[in-house]
């Protein structure tokens, strides 16, 4: 039987703390789907497809990596996928109360998946995907927290906004 774990999040955008963790879970897991987790009440910078787009170009020759989509619970999700493991990527202290929590539930809920914390790098515990957008709106340098190719999409993304912005200003 093949050890399939769910990573789930909105990688919005992804980091190298997520890269990190996919990187040594794939050491563990045969395969990782990456879950990316669709929330109506919040509003992410990049849409699905360009979530999508970025996790899959860090990842480009890994065939024991899928992408994917989910809305609802992560248990019937990863029951549906047939997961046994839930991977949740740790940085410190703070995240464990929260990841406590939400392993407890998902267990009451179906105690058959386990859920497995790795303790993300030291080089990025500070990092967070709200952390890297708010640094990267204000044009600060995310080159050691973010792929190329996700610079380059958060600089891309916060001049379209700030265009869209001077042009509506002008237009008062």
């Amino acid at each position: 039987m093949s050890r399939i774990a769910i990573y789930p999040g909105s990688f919005d955008p992804l980091t190298y703390g997520h890269v990190s963790i996919i990187d040594r879970g794939l050491h563990v897991f045969d395969k990782i789907i990456v879950g990316i987790a669709i929330n109506v009440r919040k509003t992410p910078l990049f849409s699905t497809q360009e979530r999508i787009d970025m996790i899959r170009a860090s990842f480009p020759d890994e065939t024991r990596l899928e992408v994917d989509t989910f809305e609802g619970l992560l248990v019937d999700y990863a029951r549906q996928r047939n997961c046994q493991v839930i991977l949740r990527g740790l940085r410190a202290v703070s995240d464990f109360e929260y990841e406590l929590q939400m392993a407890n539930m998902n267990r009451k809920l179906d105690d058959t998946i386990e859920t497995m914390f790795m303790m993300t790098e030291e080089s990025h515990f500070y990092v967070s995907s709200g952390l890297v957008k708010e640094v990267a709106r204000f044009g600060g340098d995310v080159s050691e927290q973010v792929p190329d190719h996700v610079e380059e999409a958060l600089v891309a993304k916060f001049e379209v906004m700030k265009n869209e912005s001077d042009a509506i200003t002008s237009e008062e």
